[in-house]
């Protein structure tokens, strides 16, 4: 049997059944085929459901996905340009699998970009955001709870993007997904110790801080956040996976059920 047979023979007995919670906040995915592609992969990475350095062949994705491998290449092309897939040519795309200076660097970035975004938030957020924004810590504490790691993850990331939303400023925010996603590619490389998860209570403090307008205290408590992260890291290990077919084995039961319909042009 070729090796690519073994690869294939292994993927299929990997296919389980994920229960799935309902996701609030997610990436849309709704749109076009390439817009729903990129949003499962996004959440995938966010949720670190994929390892660092996984292969993404367009020939599994199609399969996956029922896509032609021209919608996956332009979904993995978006994904590249927000350095979260690397694109190696006559190679195929990988996940992307940040160095230890490239960590250190997307860390001293994320600092400044989250000063100027809660700093902007302070004097821009409504109401309606704050209330969205106490609504998506619930849900990642609420995720954390049941024991569903990964949603609590891909939440307490997408916070970041939705403060970033509030703080009014266009080039921030699309700076902003592209090193929350890169955040998460480093945390599931480069994580030691324990895994236990107490953003929910800094984003709440947070939050708090930009409600009342203190953008002194809202930028100490999320410099703190934001050391409490980094604190955690060794970057001197993965719950992740790099079998594609395990990533997604949700869609894929989906498909089965669905009633049988045209291909996808």
């Amino acid at each position: 049997m070729t090796a690519e047979l073994l690869t294939r023979a292994r993927m299929n007995e990997q296919l389980q059944p994920l229960k799935k919670q309902p996701r609030v906040g997610k990436a849309s995915h709704s749109g076009t085929q390439d817009d729903v592609v990129y949003a499962h992969i996004f959440d995938a990475i966010l949720e670190q459901r994929l390892a660092p350095g996984t292969k993404l062949s367009e020939e599994a994705l199609g399969e996956i996905f029922g896509v032609s491998r021209t919608i996956i290449r332009r979904a993995l092309s978006r994904l590249a340009h927000e350095s979260v897939v690397l694109l190696r040519p006559n190679r195929g795309a990988v996940v992307a699998s940040p160095s230890v200076e490239d960590a250190r660097q997307i860390f001293y970035s994320r600092r400044l970009v989250e000063r100027a975004i809660t700093e902007l938030a302070v004097e821009h957020a409504t109401a309606e955001q704050l209330a969205e924004l106490r609504q998506m810590v619930a849900d990642e504490q609420a995720s954390f709870s049941r024991g569903d790691r990964g949603a609590g993850i891909r939440l307490s990331g997408e916070f970041h993007l939705k403060l970033a939303e509030a703080a009014k400023n266009a080039p921030l925010i699309s700076f902003q997904r592209s090193l929350v996603s890169q955040t998460s590619l480093i945390i599931a490389q480069y994580e030691s110790g324990s895994r236990s998860h107490c953003s929910y209570d800094e984003h709440n403090q947070l939050i708090d801080a930009i409600e009342a307008r203190d953008a002194v205290k809202a930028v100490s408590l999320m410099m703190h956040h934001m050391d409490h992260i980094d604190s955690k890291l060794n970057l001197d290990e993965d719950s992740a996976s790099d079998d594609l077919h395990a990533v997604f084995s949700h869609l894929l039961q989906t498909k089965k059920k669905a009633p049988r319909s045209a291909a996808p042009r």
